[in-house]
């Protein structure tokens, strides 16, 4: 077992802390939410029935355990518009082949759109980062997010329609 988590650790690590890390932009609390995912995963990879991929499992899991992370966090405080303060850190992604003239729009831009994305709601962040930023395909989205591939279209384009709206 040890093995072939150490193999799904190297596979799917980065992409799970940035998945985290978008939705709560905060690096100690992504640190304890992927290492609560981790603890699920192990309790549960034997469970696993391959009904998706493994990616999408995990996603999906990491999907629930940030929802419940915000959840406390509601009853605690009532602030989840405050978690979600998308100002620079040093975990941006950076493109390194980038003229530096072009980060600084670029990085601008990025920027534009982070803060924007605080006026859509949960489902509609979770739907961007998903397709935008992780790169996950409409069906995947939708394993992930335990809905319809319609139900994913219409959240997605809500989201960006109220994106341009913002932007412009």
């Amino acid at each position: 077992m040890k093995t072939t988590f150490d193999a799904f650790y190297h596979k799917y690590h980065r992409d799970l802390y940035q998945f985290v890390f978008y939705m709560v932009k905060d690096s100690t609390q992504t640190e304890d939410i992927v290492q609560e995912v981790y603890v699920k995963v192990l309790k549960s990879y034997d469970t696993f029935r391959g009904d998706s991929s493994e990616k999408t499992w995990l996603f999906a899991i990491a999907r629930h355990t940030t929802l419940d992370f915000f959840r406390k966090q509601q009853k605690r405080q009532h602030r989840l518009v405050e978690l979600f303060s998308w100002n620079k850190t040093e975990h941006d992604l950076k493109d390194e082949k980038a003229l530096p003239e072009e980060i600084v729009v670029s990085n601008d831009e990025i920027q534009q759109i982070y803060q924007k994305l605080q006026a859509c709601s949960i489902d509609q962040k979770q739907v961007i980062i998903l397709r935008y930023i992780q790169s996950f395909s409409i069906q995947e989205t939708a394993d992930i997010m335990g809905w319809t591939i319609s139900k994913v279209k219409t959240t997605q384009h809500r989201a960006i329609k109220k994106l341009q709206e913002l932007l412009h």
